[in-house]
């Protein structure tokens, strides 16, 4: 049988929102399978700059850290080329960095649909944009963390579905702009890791119960799927790859 799995040494990944949670444990995979990473944070330096000491103790000289508000369109442009200086090259975007919290119907206001379009969507858009010229050399790829609310909204959470609704499309839409040389996929987490605000026993319960596995996801299932799409998903683009268990089949 053909081995389709690509050697990943030495080739780059910009991992946005990567001090924390998910984005942290697809840095520590992505770096475990030969890449050199680059770990966006927005405030969360002392986490980013951890995260980075662990894998540049691995391997030197394998990681740096680039801090960049998302929200301020012109710090984007220069966040991508500040990453590809690094090596020389850029092979993968992770667009993981998300604004999450409710936005009832009646309450929400302007404000909240600038930062959470703005995060989820606006932003991985022009990343992408700019990362374009330096992946096509490469034929890399991009990822884009989606989520199985874009396909089924999240009560009271309608800005939020929204913004990652279109991200789906722009997963879709980049796939048919960008190919041949550019790979362009999503993953779609469940029910992986719980909100940062709090969420009662009873409501985790209810959220797991709904999966066919009867368990919770964890980050590694997440950076597992991208390293997949990354590494050896040869032939697939503009797709959405849903790690939550079955809890998306289950009405």
């Amino acid at each position: 049988m053909q081995d389709n799995t690509e050697q990943l040494t030495s080739k780059v990944a910009i991992v946005t929102g990567a001090a924390h949670r998910i984005g942290a444990a697809i840095a520590y995979n992505l770096h475990q399978a030969g890449m050199n990473i680059v770990l966006h944070y927005r405030h969360s330096q002392e986490a980013a700059c951890k995260v980075c000491d662990d894998l540049n103790m691995i391997r030197p000289d394998s990681a740096i850290t680039l801090q960049a508000d998302l929200h301020d369109h012109k710090a984007l442009a220069p966040l991508i080329e500040q990453a590809q200086q690094q090596w020389g090259r850029l092979d993968a975007l992770i667009n993981n960095a998300s604004s999450f919290y409710p936005t009832e119907v009646g309450e929400a206001d302007e404000v909240q649909w600038d930062e959470l379009l703005s995060s989820n969507l606006k932003a991985p858009f022009f990343l992408s944009q700019a990362a374009a010229p330096h992946l096509k050399q490469h034929w890399g790829t991009i990822v884009n963390i989606v989520d199985i609310h874009a396909d089924r909204p999240l009560k009271g959470y309608p800005i939020y579905s929204i913004a990652k609704a279109g991200l789906v499309m722009m997963t879709k839409s980049l796939a048919c702009e960008l190919g041949p040389e550019i790979r362009v996929n999503a993953v779609a987490p469940g029910a992986i890791l719980w909100p940062e605000h709090d969420m009662d026993a009873e409501t985790k319960q209810r959220i797991v119960s709904r999966t066919f596995l009867k368990r919770q996801g964890q980050p590694a299932d997440i950076a597992q799927a991208i390293l997949f799409l990354i590494r050896s998903a040869h032939y697939t683009s503009g797709h959405v790859l849903t790690v939550d268990g079955g809890r998306s089949l289950n009405s």
